[in-house]
């Protein structure tokens, strides 16, 4: 009587079994490189527009700044008063006619201060001060005995100084432009002779220099 061998599984289910995992794993393979690639298209994007962004903020400050240095210098206060405009005291020039100089000499408590700018009236009467060229903003001093003072730095090397002031409207490192209101000119009890007025200061590369010089008062 022949024995009958143990039948083996056919070759056919070992293939199915041991490839079983094959697929799914090339498919799991496949889903995780297109994550990826997802991702890191998102990230690229958004560091693009992040550096776009930045390139157009910088072109902006560029302009402003190149605006700024072409501008030229304007009275600190709205031109349609310029016929009621008087000047009360002038800036003090060492070389000037006799009474040119003796109207920029400064008076308090019997002391003489040479003028270092000059001291801009209204019939008497506030009126608004305004930036007379684009800048920034690089001192405020609040003082109820001389008035207010705000100091703007230009990019062409000038400064201008406005003083007796009352509302100043602006703080340190604020940017302005040419035209931007800043206070009102008021009355002080230093220069009580001046009455309402606005003191006048222009700076150029750290030396005062007369206002008269660059604007047609």
């Amino acid at each position: 009587m022949r024995e009958e061998k143990p039948k083996l599984p056919s070759q056919k289910n070992k293939s199915t079994k041991k490839n079983s995992w094959f697929w799914p794993a090339i498919y799991s393979g496949i889903a995780i490189v297109f994550v990826g690639m997802i991702w890191g298209y998102n990230a690229i994007i958004k560091q693009d527009k992040t550096e776009t962004a930045e390139v157009v903020n910088n072109e902006d400050d560029t302009i402003i700044e190149t605006n700024a240095s072409k501008e030229v210098l304007k009275y600190p206060f709205n031109e349609d008063l310029l016929e009621s405009v008087a000047i009360l005291q002038e800036y003090y020039d060492a070389e000037a006619e006799a009474d040119m100089r003796e109207s920029a000499l400064l008076v308090f408590n019997q002391t003489y201060v040479t003028n270092k700018g000059i001291s801009i009236s209204v019939n008497d009467e506030p009126f608004e001060v305004v930036a007379a060229m684009s800048g920034t903003v690089e001192g405020v001093i609040v003082d109820q005995f001389k008035g207010s003072e705000v100091t703007i730095a230009h990019a062409d090397g000038k400064k201008t100084i406005y003083g007796s002031l009352t509302g100043v409207l602006v703080q340190e490192g604020d940017q302005v432009l040419q035209g931007a209101p800043l206070g009102t000119a008021t009355s002080n009890e230093w220069n009580a002779p001046a009455g309402t007025h606005l003191h006048f200061q222009v700076q150029q590369d750290g030396v005062s220099i007369n206002p008269r010089s660059l604007l047609a008062f």
